[in-house]
C-alpha cells in the first residue's frame, strides 16, 4: 500500500525530474562554454541543482498557499495558471525581471542588458543586488498583508495557535486595518536605513501595498460579476492576476539571493526555473489530493510562513540573514503544522473511536 502511495505522488512530479536532469545538463553545457573546462561545466552543474533546492525550500509555503486558491478555481483557469503561470514564473521572474532591473538601473535598453549579462556578468550581478533595498519593501509589503488578510479575517473558525490568532481574528473587524499595519512596519524599518536609502525603500513598500490593493479589488470586482451570473467565485482572472503577484514576491528573494552563487543569468534562470518546476508539480498534488482538507493546520502554517518571509525581506535591507535560514524558518513552520494536524487527527480518530466503543456498551 505505501508504494502504491508512493507511486501514486511521484506521477506528480515526472515532469519536473525529467525537467531538472535536463536543467543539470544544460547548466554543464553554459559552464563549459563559458569557461572552456570541464571542472567549470561541473561547477555550473552543480549550482543548478544547488539553485533549484534553495528556490523549493523558499517557496514550499507558497505551493501551500497556491494551493488554497487554485483548490475553488475552475478548471479552465486552474489549467491556465499551470501552463501559462509556469512560463510567467520561469521567463518573467528568472529572465525578465532581472534583465527589466539593469535595464531600469543601468538606462539601457533590454537588448543591450542581455550582452551586458553575456559578456560582463560581475556588472550585471553588482547592478541587481544593488536593487536589494526595492525589491526587498516591494515584496516584503505584499507579502505582510496577503498573510495579515489571512489571520484578520473576522469570520475565521479554525485555529492553530488560539492565543494569537483569535485575537488578530477579532481585530480583523476593523476596516483596513492591515494597511495601516504594515505601514506603520515600512516607517519602523526605514528608520534603520541611511537617509539615502529611506525614501527609494518607502516607495517601493507603497508600490506593493497598491499592487496588493489593486490585485485583491480586480479580484472582488470579478468575484461580483461571478455571484451575479451564478458562476464560481475566485474562479478566473482575479484570482490568476492574486497568484501570479504573489509567485513574484515570493520570487524575488530567491532572485536576488542567487546571484550570491552565481553571476551568469543563464545558469540562475535555469535553477530557480527547475525548483519552480517542483513547487508548480507540488501545488497540483495538493490540490488533487486534497491534502489541504487532510491537514487542518497545513494552511495556518503556510501563512505563518509567509508573514516570516516578509519580515525577513524587510530585515535584508540592513541586516545579511543568509538564504538558508530563510528557507528553514519556512519549512519549519509547515513541518510543525504538518505534525499539529496529523495529531488533531489521530485525536478525532481516538475519539470516534471511543464513542463507537461507548454506544456498542
Amino acid at each position: 500500500m505505501r508504494a502504491m502511495t508512493m507511486a501514486g505522488n511521484l506521477k506528480y512530479f515526472t515532469g519536473s525530474i525529467a525537467t531538472a536532469v535536463l536543467g543539470v545538463l544544460l547548466g554543464g553545457y553554459i559552464g563549459y562554454a563559458y569557461s572552456g573546462t570541464v571542472l567549470g561545466g561541473l561547477q555550473s552543474a552543480f549550482i543548478v541543482f544547488v539553485l533549484s533546492i534553495l528556490e523549493i525550500s523558499l517557496s514550499f509555503d507558497n505551493a501551500v498557499v497556491n494551493a488554497t486558491v487554485l483548490k475553488d478555481m475552475d478548471e479552465v483557469w486552474r489549467h491556465r495558471f499551470i501552463t501559462w503561470g509556469i512560463a510567467i514564473a520561469v521567463f518573467g521572474m528568472r529572465i525578465v525581471f532581472p534583465l527589466a532591473i539593469v535595464s531600469i538601473i543601468a538606462h539601457i535598453g533590454p537588448i543591450d542588458a542581455i550582452i551586458l549579462a553575456s559578456t560582463q556578468p560581475d556588472e550585471y550581478s553588482k547592478i541587481i543586488t544593488s536593487a536589494h533595498i526595492s525589491v526587498s519593501a516591494f515584496g516584503g509589503a505584499f507579502l505582510a498583508l496577503v498573510g495579515l488578510k489571512h489571520f484578520m479575517d473576522a469570520e475565521k473558525e479554525v485555529f492553530w495557535i488560539a492565543w494569537l490568532e483569535e485575537p488578530l481574528s477579532k481585530l480583523g473587524r476593523v476596516d483596513a486595518v492591515q494597511i495601516g499595519l504594515v505601514l506603520l512596519l515600512l516607517w519602523g524599518v526605514s528608520t534603520q536605513l541611511h537617509e539615502h536609502e529611506q525614501l527609494t525603500f518607502l516607495v517601493a513598500g507603497m508600490f506593493g501595498l497598491v499592487s496588493y490593493v489593486a490585485v485583491d479589488g480586480v479580484g472582488a470586482i470579478l468575484n461580483a460579476s461571478s455571484a451575479a451570473t451564478g458562476t464560481a467565485v475566485r474562479s478566473g482572472l482575479g484570482a490568476f492576476l492574486y497568484l501570479e503577484v504573489l509567485d513574484a514576491s515570493f520570487s524575488f528573494d530567491g532572485v536576488i539571493g542567487a546571484f550570491a552563487l552565481s553571476n551568469n543569468l543563464f545558469v540562475i534562470a535555469i535553477g530557480l526555473g527547475t525548483g519552480a518546476m517542483f513547487v508548480r508539480s507540488l501545488t497540483i498534488m495538493l490540490v488533487e489530493k486534497g491534502s489541504l482538507a487532510e491537514y487542518r493546520y497545513l494552511e495556518h502554517g503556510a501563512f505563518y510562513a509567509i508573514i516570516a518571509l516578509a519580515v525577513i525581506m524587510f530585515l535584508k535591507t540592513f541586516v545579511h540573514v543568509p538564504e538558508v535560514v530563510t528557507g528553514l524558518i519556512g519549512a519549519g513552520f509547515i513541518v510543525l503544522a504538518l505534525w499539529s494536524s496529523l495529531r488533531h487527527n489521530h485525536r478525532e480518530a481516538q475519539d470516534k473511536l471511543a464513542g463507537e466503543a461507548r454506544q456498542v456498551e
